[in-house]
């Protein structure tokens, strides 16, 4: 009998620890963490420094048409309708392992480490060193050719997605995967970041607003964002507290059946 007892004990405490609540799911929590209110929603972004194997759009416009075309790639209808897609890749410029894109009547030029507003300057200059004059009015434009990233784990669609945007945050990132599921651990995501060295594994807590001072609260180009699972789903346990009645009552049947059965024997 006091098996019994201690067996139907466990079950409970199963039960009522289980449950997954509304802090484990909701974002951008007041925790108390941020002493004053407004410094939570000062959201943190520092502009992005191009990396190896990204790829830009450059685009080149002055006066005289005729002297851009060799820049730019001729439009048509249906590479334009593909523009945000694969043709980025063949028309775009690839930043290779030595930091340098080739481009036509410029040769290399190397942009790794570069904002995008320098790497603007960097080649304009140099257009009117070379090519242009001062009286062409010359305008250039860089843009990353997407930002492109990866999700899996505990979220509703894995893979590998592509946003063509200049600024994109975490949250928007694991919306556009289907968000995290109930099972997914939101206080400890992991962000793959990469860095000239190598790859960093950093962590960050979604539920907590202070969050959105993270130098990780934006995603930059190649992050991969990785959802742990919860305890509770490497134990076997319900995310509802029907779904644990449910399992405790199986489990208190089966204890009880037993009980009888091995005292009548």
């Amino acid at each position: 009998m006091k098996r019994l007892i201690l067996f139907i004990c466990l079950a409970i405490s199963i039960f009522f620890s289980s449950c997954i609540t509304n802090k484990d799911l909701v974002y951008l929590q007041d925790k108390g963490t941020v002493v004053n209110d407004s410094l939570a929603l000062r959201e943190t972004s520092k502009p992005y420094r191009v990396q190896v194997n990204d790829i830009l759009s450059i685009r080149v416009k002055a006066l005289d048409e005729e002297l851009t075309s060799i820049f730019n790639p001729v439009e048509t209808p249906a590479n334009t309708a593909n523009q945000g897609q694969s043709s980025l890749y063949f028309s775009g410029f690839t930043v290779d392992l030595h930091g340098n894109i080739k481009f036509p009547i410029l040769g290399n030029i190397n942009v790794l480490g570069f904002t995008i507003d320098e790497i603007e300057t960097k080649v304009k200059n140099e257009l009117l060193k070379q090519y242009f004059k001062d009286t062409a009015e010359l305008f250039v434009t860089v843009k990353l050719a997407g930002l492109r990233y990866t999700v899996t784990g505990e979220v509703g669609s894995t893979g590998v997605y592509t946003l063509y945007q200049d600024r994109v945050n975490i949250i928007e990132a694991l919306a556009n995967a289907g968000d995290i599921g109930p099972t997914g651990n939101r206080k400890d995501v992991l962000v793959i970041r990469q860095y000239p060295q190598g790859q960093k594994i950093h962590h960050i807590d979604l539920t907590d607003k202070v969050a959105m001072q993270s130098p990780y609260y934006y995603i930059q180009p190649n992050d991969m964002i990785l959802v742990k699972p919860l305890k509770r789903k490497a134990i076997g346990a319900g995310q509802t507290a029907f779904q644990n009645l449910t399992t405790v009552a199986s489990i208190l049947s089966v204890l009880v059946s037993t009980y009888f059965l091995t005292k009548n024997l």
